[in-house]
């Protein structure tokens, strides 16, 4: 009787044991984040999953592409939790729902290249000639005006713009004479440096205000899951982190992100994206830029203001907290 009173109780304890340890387990959390362009500056939430930053935040975070025009629509649908996609994208759909905002942002500035062809020595040779961008009226088409405009040159009557689509073919059009000058950004610009291109104007010189890749999100999901969305937010400051502090291992990664085993384009994309703020609050001033880019086409966009569309709350929590700073202090 006491043998089995014993066992009994030695059971128990057994049970109550592994219960127990099964109970301290938690779950990692899951989110799902989509990005619209197979760019560098959108491959943040990738290098830092990668990295495995999400997971130590306790997070099992998805990386899906929602190409272009598709990336707020899959935000809306609740299909991703988090997106990367551009300021200009982001804002006319947060206008029809306001439950779309964006909780900071990786660019401040008009960023990318305009190139040339080889036989393009001057503004003059650009005239008569088509401009490829990626869609009407999108940022490609803002960016290539910028360049023009700074060249002396009329877009509407010097040139001809043709949408190409999507991002991904800006390089081969210029590469096999399709368009004379496009917009590029790394690693297409390392291509392009060695077929002998033309590099026009460098947008970053201009210092041109124009909000680019943005992280956005749900109002409704943060207000839902605060603490799930300040951890991954978390984790993509320390991606940031990793671009700016860790050249070799950023590289690796992006190598996997762009599908390019080419060091030099890596090196390019590498430098062109650790100039990223640190802390990548969406700036006001950037963020009115594209509204009256938007205004251009849609003067209804005009009556809004930048602080409709940002909610740093989240980005100015973990900043206040030393996080950031403590980050770079271990550098």
């Amino acid at each position: 009787m006491r043998l089995r009173f014993a066992f009994v109780c030695a059971t128990g304890a057994f049970l109550c044991f592994v219960g127990g340890s099964a109970a301290g387990q938690v779950k990692p959390e899951r989110i799902r984040i989509g990005y619209a362009a197979r760019a560098v500056a959108h491959s943040v939430p990738y290098v830092a999953k990668e990295a495995g930053f999400f997971a130590e935040e306790g997070i099992e975070a998805e990386i899906v592409r929602t190409a272009g025009s598709i990336a707020p629509m899959a935000l809306v649908a609740n299909e991703v939790d988090l997106a990367i996609m551009s300021a200009y994208l982001m804002i006319p759909v947060s206008v029809q729902n306001k439950d779309v905002v964006m909780l900071g942002g990786f660019s401040r500035y008009a960023s990318m290249v305009f190139v040339a062809r080889p036989d393009v020595r001057g503004p003059q040779d650009l005239k008569g000639k088509i401009v490829g961008i990626q869609r009407p009226g999108d940022a490609y088409e803002k960016s290539a005006r910028f360049a023009l405009r700074h060249l002396g040159l009329d877009a509407d009557k010097d040139v001809k713009m043709l949408a190409l689509g999507t991002n991904d073919v800006m390089w081969s059009a210029l590469q096999t004479g399709r368009v004379t000058a496009t917009i590029l950004s790394p690693p297409g610009t390392l291509f392009a440096r060695k077929a002998g291109m033309n590099f026009m104007v460098d947008l970053t010189d201009l210092k041109l205000e124009y909000q680019g890749s943005t992280i956005a999100t749900r109002r409704s999901f943060t207000q839902k899951n605060p603490q799930l969305a300040t951890r991954a937010l978390r984790a993509i400051v320390r991606g940031v982190h990793l671009f700016k502090t860790r050249k070799e291992d950023t590289m690796r990664i992006l190598g996997k992100f762009l599908g390019t085993k080419d060091r030099e384009a890596l090196e390019e994309s590498w430098e062109y994206a650790a100039k990223m703020p640190a802390k990548p609050y969406a700036v006001e001033s950037a963020v009115q830029a594209v509204l009256e880019h938007l205004a251009e086409g849609q003067p209804r966009f005009a009556q809004h203001k930048p602080a409709e569309f940002i909610d740093a709350s989240i980005l100015t929590e973990i900043d206040k907290s030393g996080y950031i700073d403590r980050l770079y202090a271990g550098k």
